[in-house]
């Protein structure tokens, strides 16, 4: 993977950390974004011990400026942008749909779907016009998209969303080489997941512990995902706790 550069969003922490750590020991250069300098200054270093070649640009992805300076950035550091991994993301505490205020839907609205169109047309503009041209976007979905938790409208909305914005970009991305496929994972051990293993909120009205996997597995799945040649795709997986409560939520 020598020369090749990728951008994960929410790179400071959970899920985007453990996948720019992971991305770094295979090779790539890679430029984190997020909103708090300290994890992602954290993760710089981290990756720097294992002798990973990473650049922290502290930004809010949901803001068309910060997206801009983030891909310039990163074309000055490192030249080019193969990989995006369109990872921030938020939910809210379970909320009846009734209550939620407007505040906090155009937040996730912002952050969940907002950002990941902005960065992916950011990154068409990049992958079109390098030499040699083209790259992956990796969106990262989630299994609340086909089966909702209880009381998650905005989130589940906006993963719904992110599933017609990967095949939108699928498709449009062929004319210039740009492949797009989707990671929709399913408990995770991050600090925005974690406290399904003490007890969710079920469709009966129950609440129990769920099994979480490490996400050290998603990055791994993340970094085959980028690794693929150009000419083929792995278009949607779901990487999630066997025994979780998900077909049927039952």
């Amino acid at each position: 993977m020598t020369g090749k550069v990728a951008i994960v969003t929410g790179g400071g922490t959970g899920i985007g950390r453990a996948s720019a750590l992971a991305l770094g020991r295979d090779g790539y250069a890679v430029v984190i974004t997020g909103r708090r300098p300290g994890p992602l200054e954290q993760t710089v270093r981290d990756g720097a011990a294992d002798g990973s070649r990473m650049l922290a640009v502290a930004a809010d992805v949901s803001d068309p400026g910060d997206v801009r300076r983030l891909f310039e950035q990163a074309q000055s550091q490192f030249g080019r942008v193969d990989v995006l991994f369109n990872n921030a993301g938020r939910g809210l505490p379970p909320v009846p749909l009734e209550d939620v205020s407007f505040a906090d839907w155009q937040s996730v609205v912002g952050v969940n779907l907002t950002a990941a169109f902005l960065c992916t047309q950011a990154a068409f503009r990049v992958m079109r016009d390098q030499d040699p041209r083209g790259g992956r976007i990796i969106n990262n979905g989630s299994i609340s998209a086909q089966s909702p938790r209880p009381f998650s409208a905005p989130y589940t909305a906006t993963k719904h969303a992110i599933t017609g914005l990967t095949k939108a970009t699928s498709l449009d991305g062929r004319a210039y080489d740009i492949a797009c496929g989707q990671i929709d994972i399913g408990n995770a051990a991050t600090d925005l997941a974690r406290m399904l293993a003490s007890g969710a909120l079920q469709p009966d009205g129950s609440t129990r512990a769920e099994p979480m996997i490490d996400a050290e597995l998603v990055a791994s799945a993340v970094v085959h995902m980028a690794s693929l040649p150009l000419d083929a795709n792995v278009q949607f997986i779901t990487l999630m706790a066997t025994k979780m409560p998900f077909i049927g939520r039952g």
